[in-house]
């Protein structure tokens, strides 16, 4: 408990340095939201000044910053200029969409690099490990935006699957069933996309976890006993191998997540990224915040949770 007391008190920490951070750049940035209310003739100097006055704007940063603390401790997140409404409204749906998405190619990322990476370090040297490391070799030397663009050309030209957005037009029509089937067929894409950006650095560690436990004396005791060759792999090198995967596994969300990011806009896709993108180009500042922070809380889950299974399954940390 120790241990994962200092992880927490650590996320903490990470999570006021970024605020900080955010509000330092968010000021060093020229503009803000109503400099282009300034170019508009019907709209008075006057008025600009009473809402740069109304939304805190004129005063120092420690204020501003001092102000969004309190409003986080309240649970409004600030407030955006651009949507006229609380930031947590906002964060809410977005953060809910950018979590199912990235989960997803998460969780079916690890389900292929797994036995792919344990598959191909059992038959190091043959012709099954030497292609799936050429087809991981591609997909590394690859940048993800062009894996998405190809992606989504052939989506497009062939019309096989929905080529953006979450859900179809129509959908508050549709059954229950219908609209559980029209989400999934909107989430191959960018979910397939993610995977096919992850899959060739899990595979790769996956196979040099095992490849280090299958020289383990004991790994050779065990088949020397007569022990199944999937049983030997999975029930005995995997989980020696599993520390350093566990470890992977909280990184791993964390690029997912930075990855989906970009996916989310190129697929318009109603997540964090493109709410990110619209703030950013308008100077939203407290939605810029507000989005970061929440990208940042994500990843600090997705380390914890890599934490708490490794005090689970590795005696060797309880003990440290």
């Amino acid at each position: 408990m120790k241990y994962l007391e200092r992880r927490v008190i650590h996320g903490i920490l990470l999570l006021l340095g970024v605020s900080v951070l955010c509000f330092l750049f968010s000021d060093l940035a020229p503009g803000s939201f109503f400099d282009e209310m300034k170019l508009n003739p019907q709209i008075s100097s006057e008025t600009v000044a009473a809402l740069r006055s109304q939304y805190g704007l004129d005063q120092s940063l420690p204020v501003r910053y001092g102000r969004w603390v309190k409003s986080v401790a309240r649970g409004d997140w600030g407030y955006s200029f651009a949507y006229n409404a609380p930031v947590r409204s906002l964060l809410i749906v977005r953060a809910r969409n950018t979590l199912l998405l990235t989960s997803l190619a998460t969780l079916l990322a690890w389900m292929i690099a797994i036995p792919l990476g344990v598959w191909t370090a059992s038959r190091r040297g043959r012709w099954e490990d030497r292609l799936t490391m050429a087809g991981t070799s591609f997909f590394l030397a690859v940048p993800e935006l062009v894996v998405a663009l190809g992606f989504l050309f052939w989506v497009v030209r062939t019309r096989a699957l929905p080529a953006g957005g979450m859900v179809s037009v129509g959908f508050d029509n549709l059954g229950s069933w219908a609209k559980l089937g029209d989400l999934a067929a909107h989430l191959v894409v960018p979910v397939t996309i993610l995977v096919l950006a992850s899959l060739p650095i899990l595979v790769r560690h996956v196979r040099a976890g095992m490849l280090g436990v299958l020289k383990a004396p004991f790994i050779q005791a065990a088949r020397g006993h007569g022990i199944g060759r999937l049983t030997l792999l999975f029930r005995f090198a995997l989980p020696a191998a599993a520390n350093p995967l566990i470890s992977l596994f909280g990184l791993s969300i964390a690029g997912l997540l930075s990855g989906s990011l970009l996916v989310e806009v190129i697929m318009g896709w109603p997540g964090l990224g493109p709410l990110l993108l619209e703030a950013s180009v308008s100077r939203d500042i407290y939605v810029v915040v507000g989005a970061v922070m929440a990208s940042a809380l994500f990843m600090l889950m997705g380390s914890f949770l890599a934490d708490v299974m490794l005090v689970l399954l590795d005696p060797r940390v309880r003990v440290e």
